[in-house]
């Protein structure tokens, strides 16, 4: 048999998966791969993860072994020069020539960059490649502003990346919108609002006019359309891409009018032996998509018409889910309304940041829509539009908030919807393999199908479908915390305890799925196993491998607020402070310029902390004797108090005495949620004790003890547990049910749910902690014995260790104290939110908000239906 050669030119998201769409037909090419980087294939699509730590390595869409399996020469750094079509031969920049029999254009698009004057000078970046992400941050290290020039979707992504960095950012957007492709003028509105909340400078409707420069000609400076001068000293330009078609014209491709290989529905050029795929290719709709699922629609068209199968590309769909600067946006179908007759169905709520507008054709169908804010419906939405099926509900129904009228769930699909854009799988695919191919678990289901291995953004859809199934079956629904884990939480927690395991890496070595390609895990598991790593004593959560385990809030020991800055909690044990104490918070708010509130746990909230502040906040609060209140971790926060018999004439008990008691105990344990508790000196109940986890009400014949409350959006009333204990009895008792709640219950998951889902409910749970029905109260007691024995303040510990203070630090490479000429910016930290009266100031002057025909459905929202 004659060997065929075929030359990709191009190893991007694209190139690589008409690899592997190729390699899963018959072999009948001998492959050589053109790529001008000098790393194999990676995701484009998460690319910003790389500035929060994530590797090339863990980037990488080419797995270990697979050039070689497959017996493909893939040439890194050596991009292809001219194409040959005549003797259909590639010449290379190293002057290598090879010879093909079929030749596949994917060499993707170029950052557009305007001819403005001083877009060349040292401090300007484009947002493409790994190399410019090093470039920027390298240039970030001595910047302190920098300038985007793009309000698309890689233009807030490279925002939000500067920010991240520290640096005073703005956005600059020649349409008068951000994101004007995905969304519409209330949902950029939104959109605005919420950048702008974190401290991102936005500009619209005017674009770089120039680029100013210093004697030197590096950056210092951009000049606006509008006349607008920004102080910056590093600009990225994201202003959209263009085809790199230049080596199909150089050889006579025919080109569109605005770039673009001009393919047919094969991905055929006019040269038959020729095909171009991805964003250099321009469709037979007379599309150029930007987008990786049409490119992967392309690849495998393009790899079955070489393999001598059908299938043809004459369209996709653009909808995309991404979350921008913490700011959750999707578009899908029309959204934008151009179908004659349609009508919108919106919903927005100002003071919640959330903006819904389903599009409606005249028959009923849902045709489209946007969601900025909240985009949780979009798995529904976007498969219901696309498949054009009846709605589940009415539309209205459809954008309200959870609380007020969810959609259903994906059940509500039929077999034909695509549920994975990306890959072009239909929920009956994925039903079809947990029943036919025997998947119980998403990660069978997508080396199965390949759904979920795209943009991920249907991975929890992919679940609900694949447990539905399973269940429908009959089967035994996988339990798993992850991919990473087929263990719940509550078997890891044993796991670790029983084995002595101290360690992630330890963990997924001996029990993760497959340790080979389990890596870092996920924000799924990493959180859950640092949880118990250090409720179980394992050492400062910010040590060795453990910081890595750690969500934001752990990983400063503060709360990260909306506008990018944290606040500092100190505890106040039963919300008895001193008047020193007072003093003490006071002058530390003057100093830093921090915003403090009262909050309802009875402490003081001091808001507006950059990192770099943190430190030196601690340890004038650690040096008058305070510790942290763990109000950034899944721990107790607060024991809330009246002030019982000392002050209150209703008082039968020292509610104050005990709620200090209960919080110094039970300080810094760490648990699958937040914990709140509550002592009342008397029947009145001004603690509120039963709408918390655990609450103690005093009577005269001793404490009742209630478990299982919680507030916010599903209020529970909690449960009597047990009456009339003594003080020995009843803290007893609170060790044992918490360190049970601690032991068995799922990940994020309150004591309210879990008592719920408890088998044999508070009956069961009396038995086990009161009766030892399990045997395991020593065990109880043990556990609790060693958190008190080991607990240490979180904030003393890091101050007192200098490898851990390096992470808070203004720059890099500026460790110990700040320079004192550095200006630090107002997303850094000294933003306060505004009051109460200066929202109804803003509300008055934004009379526009209020549309005519607007239905009031929950307060502070609206809901229309609106004609075109």
């Amino acid at each position: 048999m004659t060997v065929k050669h075929l030359v990709l030119i191009g190893h991007g998201m694209v190139g690589q998966r008409f690899l592997e769409a190729l390699t899963e037909c018959t072999p009948q090419w001998q492959v050589t791969v053109l790529a001008e980087e000098p790393r194999p294939a990676y995701d484009r699509v998460h690319l910003t993860s790389w500035f929060s730590g994530t590797s090339a390595e863990e980037l990488s869409l080419c797995s270990p072994g697979f050039v070689a399996e497959h017996g493909i020469d893939l040439r890194l750094g050596d991009p292809a020069a001219a194409v040959d079509r005549a003797a259909r031969t590639v010449a290379t920049a190293s002057g290598r020539t090879f010879p093909y029999d079929a030749l596949v254009l994917a060499t993707g698009s170029y950052p557009f960059v305007p001819p403005v004057p001083g877009h060349d000078a040292p401090g300007c970046h484009v947002y493409r490649t790994i190399e410019d992400l090093e470039a920027i941050r390298e240039g970030a290290r001595t910047a302190r502003t920098g300038a985007v020039i793009g309000g698309g979707l890689l233009g807030l992504e490279a925002a939000g990346a500067l920010r991240a960095m520290g640096l005073e950012t703005h956005v600059v957007e020649f349409a008068p919108r951000l994101m004007a492709l995905q969304v519409d003028d209330g949902g950029g509105a939104v959109l605005r609002r919420k950048i702008e909340e974190l401290g991102v400078a936005v500009h619209t409707g005017a674009g770089a006019q120039r680029v100013d420069t210093d004697d030197d000609g590096r950056t210092r400076g951009l000049t606006l359309s509008d006349g607008t001068a920004l102080a910056t000293d590093l600009v990225i330009f994201s202003a959209g891409v263009r085809p790199r078609d230049e080596l199909a014209r150089a050889c006579g491709l025919p080109v569109g009018e605005r770039g673009g290989i001009v393919v047919d529905e094969h991905c055929r050029t006019a040269d038959p032996a020729v095909l171009a795929i991805g964003e250099c290719a321009l469709a037979s709709d007379g599309r150029v998509y930007g987008l990786v699922a049409p490119g992967y629609a392309m690849a495998e068209t393009a790899a079955r018409h070489l393999s001598g199968g059908e299938g043809t590309f004459t369209g996709a769909d653009t909808s995309t889910k991404l979350k921008l600067l913490g700011v959750e946006v999707a578009s899908f179908g029309d959204a934008h309304g151009t179908t004659p007759g349609a009508l919108d169905v919106l919903y927005s709520s100002s003071r919640d940041g959330v903006y819904k507008k389903l599009v409606i054709g005249a028959d009923g169908a849902l045709l489209g829509g946007v969601l900025v804010g909240d985009a949780e419906a979009y798995g529904l939405l976007r498969p219901l539009a696309a498949s054009g099926t009846p709605l589940p509900a009415p539309p209205e129904q459809l954008v309200l908030p959870a609380s007020a009228g969810a959609p259903t769930g994906p059940v509500a699909l039929p077999d034909e919807a695509v549920v994975c854009s990306c890959h072009h799988v239909t929920k009956g695919a994925v039903r079809a393999a947990v029943r036919d191919t025997g998947c119980t678990s998403v990660p069978d289901v997508k080396k199965c199908t390949r759904a979920g291995t795209g943009c991920g953004s249907c991975v929890k859809m992919l679940g609900t479908i694949v447990n539905d199934e399973l269940a429908a079956t009959g089967a035994e629904v996988a339990r798993g915390l992850c991919e990473h884990f087929d263990r719940t939480r509550a078997e890891l927690y044993e796991i670790i305890r029983v084995k002595g395991i101290d360690s992630f890496s330890r963990l997924v070595d001996e029990h993760g799925t497959d340790p080979r390609r389990s890596g870092e895990g996920c924000d799924v598991c990493k959180p859950v196993v640092g949880s118990i790593l250090a409720g179980l004593g394992n050492g400062h959560i910010l040590d060795g491998e453990q910081a890595a385990l750690q969500d934001t809030n752990d990983h400063f020991l503060a709360n990260l607020q909306r506008n990018g800055s944290y606040s500092v909690v100190p505890r106040v044990p039963g919300g008895e402070i001193t008047p020193e104490g007072l003093i003490v918070i006071g002058e530390i708010a003057r100093d830093f310029g921090l915003y403090t509130k009262i909050t309802g746990g009875q402490r003081i909230d001091l808001f507006g902390a950059s990192v770099d502040q943190l430190p030196g906040i601690w340890r004038r609060l650690v040096d008058a004797g305070f510790e942290s209140g763990h109000a950034y971790g899944k721990a107790l926060r607060t024991v809330k108090s009246c002030v019982g018999e000392t002050w209150c004439r209703y008082g039968v008990q020292d509610s104050v005495g005990l709620a200090i008691e209960l919080e110094l105990r039970y300080r810094g344990l760490r648990a699958p949620h937040k914990l709140k508790s509550a002592v009342s000196g008397c029947a009145r109940e001004c603690a509120e004790a039963q709408s918390k986890d655990f609450g103690v009400i005093a009577t005269s014949d001793g404490w009742n003890l209630y478990v299982g409350g919680n507030g916010g959006a599903t209020p529970r009333h909690a449960d009597l547990l047990a009456s009339g204990l003594d003080r020995p009895t009843l803290i007893r008792t609170i060790d044992r049910f918490l360190m049970f709640y601690i032991r068995t219950a799922d990940r994020l998951e309150r004591t309210a749910p879990w008592l719920e889902r408890l088998e044999g409910g508070l009956g069961h749970l009396r038995a086990v902690v009161m009766d030892d029905a399990l045997g395991i109260c020593a065990d109880l007691d043990e556990l609790m014995g060693r958190h008190i024995e080991t607990y240490e303040d979180e904030w003393a510990a890091t101050l007192a260790d200098p490898e851990r203070l390096r992470r808070f630090v203004s720059f890099a490479n500026a460790p110990g104290t700040p320079d004192p000429t550095v200006r630090f910016v107002p997303e850094r930290g000294q933003i306060r939110p505004a009051l109460p009266h200066e929202h109804a100031r803003e509300h008055e002057r934004a009379p526009e908000r209020e549309q005519a025909r607007t239905t009031p459905v929950i307060a502070g929202a609206r809901l229309e239906v609106r004609a075109r």
